[in-house]
């Protein structure tokens, strides 16, 4: 209801601007007037209707009729700050304000059914409350949603009903961190006394990313993502290297069946995942436009969600992940694998699409970049997914080699021929945010961000942390730094070493000719041969 009074409030603000034509905010550019003064940033459209909901509409009841949304307008508009974009209002088409009134009906119809809202009645509420009382006693439990206003109900709420050690972090919140160390402190490095811990944590998509919450390993999807990444990426907070339990229990609510029959959630959803699959293809299991495969994605069944794009997967995590299973299982692994030469080669069954026939080659690019390619016999790509091609790789110890293709060489000289043309480049500048560089490159930018101007910001910092960002770090540097970097080692140890490495001129490379020089390294490839099943 908070959102649907918000939208109706940023509406009557475009129709109070059209109306009068007066120009129309349509988002903050960052960019200042030159006769902009601090006064006149009193505060910008959101914040005004955050106060607004927050002094004025504590119990969630609001107007009905469009004329005191109209009102409140003319009084906010003044105060918008002056940094917002601006578009004169004679660009929009005539009927774009008769629209904007036509929805701000529709909405305010809406709240007139639902009435004043009454949060004891509120039964997903309850079975929150029920989850974290009686399903989940005692543990640390992490609750997503979409909205930051339902985050913060969700969370007052929970305060009224007597759940103790709670938080709620939404864009807005200004110690984010400081909450998530309370909530997860062992894996963050930190030291909280028990009764400053947070057990529960109400947050928004603001804490999917960038964040170690592997404290807990509990997580509950509130109400349904639309973009379905979302769900991966909140799990990945607590299913990350230094997790204890040995199962991550996910969670997620849908509507009321009732619910669901007039909005057809699922079935929108089911069209719009067939619409992105045309445009874009995908081989995920979950783009065959099945109604089942989304009702398995919302229920997290296992394996549903393996097949999800590579730039939301921690890849270096889960490749770690299978090495330390893989040694725990067999210690002479330890000492065989890294005498190994590189340029090894063997061949497995073929469990997959037959016409997949082909080899899987593991390289290093020229700019030290690790990256998987999967090619037919024919030359043809199978796919550029790298988690997809991680899994396809997967054996028993057990698995007898099979006998290779005649032009496994001739395939695997094709791929590396692909990557040395750049037929694979990882995302921007700083490559895969799972890579050394970009956690490397994040971890420093943000230390130096928030330390500018101190004395704990070394000379040439800021100079070293611009080398990473623009050229390739040097092996013996990317080797070194990721080993600290799996390892959570402190920033003032990260800091030291590359400082010490671009004092000795071994941080980067700078010089083109060295860069050009090298060449895709072959570490090791797989064929993927058909095979009668008896030879299994």
């Amino acid at each position: 209801m908070t959102s649907i009074y918000r939208h109706i409030l940023r509406n009557s603000i475009y129709i109070y601007a059209i109306e009068n034509n007066l120009k129309v905010p349509i988002g903050d550019d960052g960019n200042l007037p030159d006769d902009y003064t601090e006064e006149q940033d009193d505060t910008n459209l959101f914040e005004i209707i955050d106060t607004r909901i927050e002094k004025e509409h504590p119990h969630i009841s609001f107007p009905l009729d469009l004329d005191s949304y109209l009102k409140v307008a003319e009084s906010y508009y003044p105060n918008i700050k002056k940094s917002i974009s601006w578009l004169p209002s004679e660009y929009f088409v005539k009927g774009f304000k008769t629209a904007l009134k036509k929805d701000c009906m529709t909405l305010l119809e809406m709240l007139s059914i639902c009435g004043t809202w009454q949060a004891e009645n509120d039964r997903k509420l309850d079975s929150l409350q029920n989850l974290i009382t009686k399903t989940h006693k005692n543990e640390k439990i992490l609750v997503f949603t979409q909205f930051s206003d339902t985050a913060q109900y969700i969370a007052e709420q929970l305060k009224i009903r007597g759940i103790e050690k709670i938080a709620c972090v939404t864009g807005d919140t200004e110690n984010a961190t400081v909450l998530v160390n309370r909530f997860s402190p062992e894996s963050n490095g930190e030291s909280v006394r028990a009764e400053d811990e947070i057990n529960v944590m109400i947050a928004t998509d603001v804490l999917s990313e960038g964040q170690n919450l592997q404290d807990s390993h509990i997580v509950v999807n509130y109400d349904l993502p639309w973009a379905i990444i979302r769900l991966i990426q909140r799990a990945g907070r607590v299913d990350r290297i230094g997790q204890k339990s040995d199962t991550i229990q996910c969670y997620s609510f849908f509507p009321a069946e009732g619910i669901d029959k007039i909005i057809n959630l699922r079935k929108r959803l089911n069209d719009r995942i067939n619409e992105n699959a045309k445009v874009v293809g995908s081989d995920e299991i979950f783009f065959e436009g099945n109604e089942k495969n989304i009702k398995d994605l919302y229920n997290e069944k296992n394996g549903v969600l393996d097949d999800e794009e590579d730039g939301d997967v921690d890849l270096a995590s889960q490749a770690y992940q299978i090495w330390t299973n893989a040694i725990k299982g067999d210690k002479n692994l330890e000492r065989i694998i890294p005498a190994l030469s590189n340029v090894i080669y063997s061949s497995k069954g073929n469990p997959f699409n037959k016409k997949d026939e082909g080899v899987i080659t593991y390289a290093k690019t020229k700019d030290g970049n690790d990256m998987l390619t999967w090619m037919r016999k024919d030359g043809s790509v199978v796919t550029q997914s790298q988690k997809v091609i991680l899994d396809s790789m997967a054996c028993e110890m057990s698995e007898p080699t099979v006998t290779n293709l005649e032009n496994h060489h001739k395939i695997v000289e094709s791929s590396v021929k692909l990557i040395k043309d750049s037929g694979f480049k990882s995302s921007g500048i700083l490559g895969s945010r799972f890579g050394t560089k970009y956690q490397l490159y994040t971890k420093l930018y943000n230390y130096w961000k928030e330390n500018e101007g101190t004395l704990f910001i070394p000379e040439n910092l800021k100079s070293a942390i611009d080398d990473i960002y623009n050229y390739t770090l040097k092996e013996k540097a990317k080797d070194t730094l990721s080993l600290l970097l799996r390892r959570d080692a402190s920033i003032d140890s990260i800091i030291d070493l590359v400082m010490e490495y671009k004092d000795s001129d071994e941080l980067v490379i700078k010089k083109d000719d060295e860069l050009s020089n090298r060449t895709p390294q072959i570490i090791c490839s797989m064929g993927i041969v058909n095979c009668k099943k008896e030879e299994l």
